[in-house]
């Protein structure tokens, strides 16, 4: 068996992980932990405090005990307002608390967009604009070259919980561009799992989404590869030759 520990802010998409689980078919589990969200808001300030070191170390001795292998903060906007370096020292921080390897969704993405050998992107974000501009630097400073941001100007994750299949299909839809390899959605408060596949054929190229790379990244970490043959969870997934 191999435990990928998630720490989650709040409640918004966590069903994706369980459904993640299911689609996987495997020995493999993903234990959710909340963490503290504080104030939902994609603001700055907000986004500071609620990946805060102490915040991120409070889920840490539920998560050993759970048998973790490896542990990913479960946030993409709560990781890359810190920046590259910032973001960097607060996985540092995260695995010196959990005494296990550690990750981010923010660096979930960069790691899933060289796998799949992409350099142009396009990110199709539920943030407000500033937020939208500061993952779109983080991506840069990864080595991507992004062709086109959408920001949709949502401001607080419950309210990204609450999209279903069209509102996503129409921000993918939105945030494409001609000359992006890969489009991607980066908030983990928005339900995507379910609707991967059809994203993929709606758009013609690979989708990459928050919760998707979570657990991509999770088990990277855990040094478990978990091919499937087939679209279930994208390209992704897919074992390439």
């Amino acid at each position: 068996m191999t435990t990928v520990g998630l720490l989650y802010p709040g409640h918004s998409a966590e069903g994706d992980y369980p459904r993640c689980e299911v689609l996987l078919d495997s020995d493999i589990r993903l234990p959710v932990f909340h963490t503290d969200i504080g104030e939902d808001a994609h603001r700055v300030d907000a986004l500071l405090r609620m990946g805060s070191a102490e915040r991120l170390a409070a889920g840490v001795e539920e998560l050993r005990l759970a048998g973790a292998e490896s542990v990913v903060w479960a946030c993409t906007s709560g990781s890359f307002v810190y920046g590259w370096e910032g973001a960097h020292e607060q996985i540092r921080g995260l695995a010196r608390a959990a005494g296990l390897p550690a990750s981010s969704t923010s660096f979930a993405f960069a790691h899933a967009v060289r796998e799949l050998g992409a350099v142009r992107v396009a990110v199709a974000a539920t943030y407000p604009d500033d937020i939208t501009a500061l993952f779109t630097a983080f991506l840069k400073a990864s080595g991507a070259d992004v062709v086109a941001g959408r920001a949709a100007g949502i401001v607080t994750a419950a309210e990204v919980g609450t999209w279903g299949r069209a509102e996503v299909l129409e921000l993918a839809r939105a945030g494409d561009h001609p000359d992006a390899e890969v489009v991607l959605l980066p908030d983990t408060a928005l339900h995507t799992v379910a609707y991967l596949q059809e994203l993929e054929e709606m758009l013609g190229k690979p989708v990459l989404t928050a919760n998707q790379v979570t657990v991509w990244e999770g088990l990277r970490l855990a040094e478990r590869r978990a091919w499937l043959y087939g679209p279930k969870l994208g390209t992704l997934f897919q074992k390439r030759e």
